[in-house]
């Protein structure tokens, strides 16, 4: 103890020095919006670069696993284009591939995921550079993942499915009924589907999917199964338990979505907006 208190009054120049030049430049990134953002971009970058070394023993460890998962999807495509095959006839037949899509798909690799928190955020291993903007979608093949919120030149930062003010557009898959997806904080394989009027046939073990009502995920994206459900008497709408078909604890590979008609859209309606 003696000798840590002789290092301390050797030292208490340069100590105080190291001390008050940590605390301007604390107050120089508050204070200014340039350098605070400027500290955020390079303290994300840093995080990701760390982040992105971590994830990389992880998955060599899950190797097995993932070549399992791309397995199992490319089974279902090549059963999906064999059927397109037997029921199109060749006559009829035009490669879609022709055409430009509404949406346009990227892959990405998530080297971070949070899931036992309140608010849970995943991290992915692309940005700016590759094109991702905020309101991206993520989802994988089994099912919908979160939203893009920020992004640097080589990361993004995903809100996921699982944080209390996630709100995402969803709907019974037999059926046009539809509610806002959200989560109560509890199980992260359980979220929640509100606001769905007492009329909806629901079932356990029907299917929830993404609406049609939103500007970020395609219609009918899988999300989950209905679990169980109450019966809200006062306002006649259900609270549906959504068993999720993504495990949200384990979660590899991702493909993010951009709405290449987003723009149009917003756009029109905001014009509409300004004449009313």
């Amino acid at each position: 103890m003696q000798q840590i208190f002789n290092f301390l009054i050797r030292n208490k120049n340069k100590i105080l020095f190291l001390f008050l030049l940590g605390l301007s430049v604390f107050f120089t990134i508050q204070t200014h919006s340039f350098h605070k953002s400027s500290f955020i971009s390079s303290a994300n970058s840093f995080t990701g670069g760390i982040y992105s070394w971590t994830s990389d023993i992880e998955n060599y460890f899950h190797l097995e696993e993932y070549n399992e998962r791309l397995l199992e999807e490319n089974k279902q495509l090549r059963n999906i284009l064999t059927n397109l095959n037997d029921t199109i006839s060749v006559e009829n037949y035009t490669d879609s591939s022709n055409f430009e899509g509404v949406y346009y798909f990227r892959a990405a690799r998530v080297i971070n995921n949070n899931f036992s928190k309140a608010d849970n955020y995943l991290t992915i291993n692309q940005g700016e550079d590759a094109g991702i903007k905020p309101e991206f979608g993520v989802v994988t093949s089994k099912g919908v993942i979160g939203i893009v919120d920020r992004v640097n030149s080589r990361f993004s930062r995903v809100i996921s499915i699982l944080h209390s003010e996630a709100r995402i557009n969803a709907q019974l898959s037999k059926s046009n009924h539809f509610g806002s997806l959200t989560w109560n904080g509890k199980d992260p394989n359980i979220v929640q589907l509100i606001d769905v009027p007492r009329q909806a046939p629901v079932n356990r073990g029907d299917t929830i999917v993404t609406g049609g009502k939103s500007l970020i995920f395609p219609e009918g994206l899988p999300i989950g199964s209905i679990e169980d459900y109450t019966m809200d008497e006062s306002q006649s709408y259900y609270t549906i338990n959504v068993r999720l078909f993504n495990d949200m604890t384990n979660i590899g590979f991702i493909y993010i979505i951009e709405n290449l008609d987003r723009d149009n859209i917003l756009s029109l309606e905001d014009v509409e907006d300004d004449e009313q």
